[in-house]
C-alpha cells in the first residue's frame, strides 16, 4: 500500500464537472496518477516542482486509485469522510475542495448544515446526516475557538498561536503532536519565535 509520494510534478489537470483534479507525480522515472481536491492541486506549485504528498490508496475490484493530500491532517479528514455512510471518495474530495479540515470541523461542531450544502452533490438531507455521523469521526481537539471563519470554506488564524497551529498542521504533524507542541506557547508573541519553539519541541519529542 502506498502511503506517500515524493517526486516531481509532471502534469496536472482540473475536472470541469467536479471540484477535483489529477496530478501526475514522477518518482524514479515512474509516473503516478493521483486524484486530489482542487484546492490542494492548486497548492502544488509549478510543473517541474518537487512535491510531497500523503497518499490514501483506494482498492477496488477493477482499479487501485491513489488520492493525494499536501498534509497528513487532510488525508485523515478524507478517511473520516469516506468512512461515513453514503460518502464516497468523490464527495469527500468535493468537501475538502470547499472546506479545509479546520473549517469542516467548525461546521460540524456548530451543526452548520448550510455550509455542507455548498458542496456539489450534498443536499440538505445528506448534510444533516453527515453532521451526526462526522461528530463522532472527526478530531475536535485542535482548540478550534482560536480559528475564525472568514467565508465559505475559509478560516483565518485569530492569534499568532493559532497561526502556529495552522502551520504545523500544514507541515503534516498530527493532531496530538500539534496539541502537545502548542500547549506551552503564549497566546501572543512574534510568530517566527513561536513557530521555532514549537518545532524545537517537536524535534525533541521524536
Amino acid at each position: 500500500m502506498i502511503g506517500s509520494l515524493r517526486g516531481i510534478l509532471f502534469d496536472r489537470a482540473l475536472r470541469t464537472d467536479h471540484p477535483s483534479g489529477e496530478a501526475l507525480i514522477e518518482v524514479g522515472g515512474v509516473g503516478y496518477r493521483v486524484l486530489m481536491a482542487a484546492s490542494a492541486l492548486a497548492r502544488l506549485g509549478e510543473i517541474g516542482s518537487p512535491v510531497f504528498l500523503h497518499i490514501h490508496t483506494h482498492v477496488r475490484e477493477d482499479a487501485i486509485i491513489l488520492y493525494g493530500f499536501p498534509s497528513r491532517d487532510e488525508r485523515l479528514c478524507f478517511e473520516s469522510l469516506i468512512a461515513a455512510h453514503g460518502v464516497g471518495p468523490a464527495v469527500a474530495l468535493a468537501l475538502l475542495s470547499i472546506h479545509s479540515p479546520a473549517a469542516l470541523r467548525r461546521a460540524v461542531a456548530a451543526g452548520d448544515a448550510a455550509a455542507l450544502t455548498l458542496v456539489p452533490g450534498v443536499g440538505a438531507k445528506t448534510a444533516s446526516r453527515l453532521l451526526i455521523e462526522l461528530k463522532s469521526r472527526l478530531d475536535f481537539d485542535l482548540d478550534l475557538p482560536d480559528l475564525v471563519s472568514v467565508g465559505p470554506g475559509g478560516v483565518s488564524p485569530a492569534s499568532p498561536r493559532a497561526e502556529v497551529r495552522v502551520a504545523l498542521a500544514g507541515l503534516g504533524y498530527g493532531a496530538d503532536e500539534v496539541r502537545d507542541a502548542i500547549s506551552g506557547l503564549p497566546d501572543e508573541g512574534p510568530l517566527e519565535e513561536l513557530l521555532r519553539s514549537a518545532l524545537r519541541h517537536l524535534a525533541g519529542a521524536r
